[in-house]
């Protein structure tokens, strides 16, 4: 860059001072490579992580897995949220053809992202995903919305029968099915009467014909296998509660829950929450990705810890953003997260 020239009164341009001395040109040269050091990268220096790319600063990719009786439809209101704020998100099929074969598939979905991973799952999904993280260390949260949760060892049939309030069962109708190999497997599909109630009450009465019309079936056998190692006991997760729910029982949902240790968030809503209040699920599902960020940045993995259910508590965001509030849910320089929050929150 050139120096610029002096002028006097009735003079003419005079030159700048010269470097004179060795010891001067010495400076400048020093001088001169300091400032391009912090111009422009060494050969070899590491760039900024650019997004989803693994590394502290790099934002997760969300994975949303959809339940029984729908599709990746049924994200369609998350998925641009999330988006706009800046997260890469994937929407894989759920094969809905038994626990062992969907989990090995969603397993296969997840090997192929580079990066962090915030893994969400709806209903029935809950099982799938929480057998599809084992083993894979990219998947730095799970996120359940109104889901099964299994332990190791545990059928889906006989854990949804633990607590009382699912209304899935007698709205189930079964169609039989011819498999591969000649053999014949059971579908089990909802009433198309019985969808909007049981799933989700609140939608009007043509949203749900549509749903109804374009559910898709699981395999009866998905109901009757045993869950594999479970992720949940390694990996911090999230959970919705919808009191309303009729699919699945909300006191079973609390009780997974707890024994998760998850942080937790009950609304008013019916089973299909991500369509009939898609602002409160983004925002818990932003919780877990923002939480995680936060955590990977101190070196230290974020510990769930479960306080009493009832107790009112802000959301992961906002208490990390309050600096210095002593219950805040998560501390990130501690690597402690303490939870259950419980919320009624408003849409828009």
């Amino acid at each position: 860059m050139a120096i610029p020239s002096r002028t006097g009164p009735g003079k003419g341009p005079r030159p700048g001072p010269r470097i004179r001395s060795r010891r001067g040109y010495a400076l400048a040269a020093m001088l001169t490579a300091t400032a391009l050091a912090t111009a422009v990268p060494t050969a070899g220096a590491a760039p900024a992580a650019p997004a989803n790319r693994g590394g502290g600063t790099a934002k997760p990719t969300i994975v949303l897995v959809h339940g029984a009786f729908a599709d990746a439809s049924s994200w369609r209101e998350i998925v641009p949220r999330l988006q706009s704020d800046g997260y890469r998100v994937l929407v894989p099929a759920n094969p809905l053809r038994g626990l062992p074969g969907d989990t090995a598939y969603i397993a296969s979905v997840l090997r192929s992202v580079e990066g962090p991973i915030v893994l969400v799952g709806h209903s029935y999904a809950g099982a799938v995903i929480s057998g599809a993280a084992v083993g894979n260390p990219h998947v730095k949260a799970l996120v359940y919305i109104n889901a099964l949760v299994p332990d190791e060892g545990e059928v889906l049939s006989a854990l949804s029968g633990m607590f009382p309030g699912s209304e899935l069962a007698p709205a189930l109708k079964p169609v039989p099915f011819t498999e591969p190999d000649g053999s014949i497997g059971t579908d089990l599909h909802v009433t198309p009467e019985l969808y909007r109630r049981v799933f989700a009450a609140s939608l009007p009465q043509a949203t749900t014909a549509v749903l109804a019309a374009s559910q898709r079936p699981i395999d009866a056998q998905a109901f009757k296998d045993a869950a594999g190692p479970v992720a949940w006991r390694t990996i911090p997760s999230w959970a919705m509660v919808s009191r309303q729910d009729r699919a699945v029982s909300p006191e079973l949902e609390r009780f997974q829950a707890r024994r998760a240790r998850s942080h937790t968030v009950e609304i008013d809503a019916p089973h299909l929450v991500m369509l009939t209040h898609p602002k409160a699920v983004t925002d818990l599902i932003l919780d877990a990705a923002r939480s995680r960020s936060r955590a990977s940045t101190t070196g230290e993995p974020a510990r769930t810890v479960l306080t009493a259910t009832g107790s009112t508590a802000p959301s992961a965001a906002g208490a990390a953003g309050a600096a210095g509030a002593a219950d805040a849910t998560v501390v990130a320089g501690a690597g402690v997260v303490s939870v259950v929050r419980r919320r009624r929150p408003t849409e828009s």
